[in-house]
């Protein structure tokens, strides 16, 4: 039997990638904000999460949308409509929380294992990584997702924006040399069904 999409029907693809959405200025000025008052990342959320070295080693900041700001959510809002529009076709409502900004550094050997990006108390469905670090900055911290068997290494390259469905298993692989900085915003919308 041979199974025909529908006109509404959309092949959901694992990953996309947007390169080129923000200027160097801006990179810098987010890499700034990350190293800001940054803490120790925690797993889990609300009330119950806390700090596990065996499963993420790293530090966080958080961007809140204000008259700062607002500029990176509206350019973040533009790239994931477009992606979206092109590769998943999920019915979003848009930003549900913060943007957190993430610093992975070599002496903790900067990391965090397999995981999906559920929680936050929203329906997350997509989920949003921006290098900010140029790859001659570090080495290792490889962003991956497993689409089958065997995992798939994102390229590594300042200001590449990788979507991908938050239900997708992913990593940061420890970082060796450097430090490696970053960009995650989750997408929020209506529950599956």
């Amino acid at each position: 039997m041979q199974h025909l999409l529908t006109p509404y029907a959309k092949k959901i693809e694992p990953f996309a990638w947007w390169e080129g959405a923000f200027t160097d200025q801006e990179l810098g000025f987010l890499q700034q904000k990350a190293r800001e008052a940054a803490q120790e990342a925690q797993v889990g959320t609300g009330a119950g999460g806390a700090v596990d070295m065996n499963i993420r080693r790293s530090e966080l900041n958080w961007l809140y949308k204000n008259e700062e700001t607002s500029w990176v959510f509206s350019k973040l809002s533009h790239v994931v409509s477009s992606l979206n529009a092109d590769f998943f076709g999920f019915e979003l409502t848009g930003f549900g929380e913060a943007i957190q900004l993430t610093n992975y550094h070599e002496n903790k050997q900067g990391m965090y294992g397999w995981h999906q990006d559920f929680g936050g108390g929203v329906s997350r469905k997509l989920s949003v990584v921006m290098q900010l670090s140029d790859p001659s900055e570090y080495e290792g911290g490889n962003l991956e997702i497993l689409t089958s068997a065997n995992p798939i290494a994102m390229k590594k390259q300042r200001g590449l924006i990788t979507v991908f469905p938050s239900w997708a298993l992913h990593q940061v692989t420890p970082v060796t040399k450097g430090t490696r900085q970053s960009l995650v915003a989750w997408i929020s919308g209506a529950p599956f069904r």
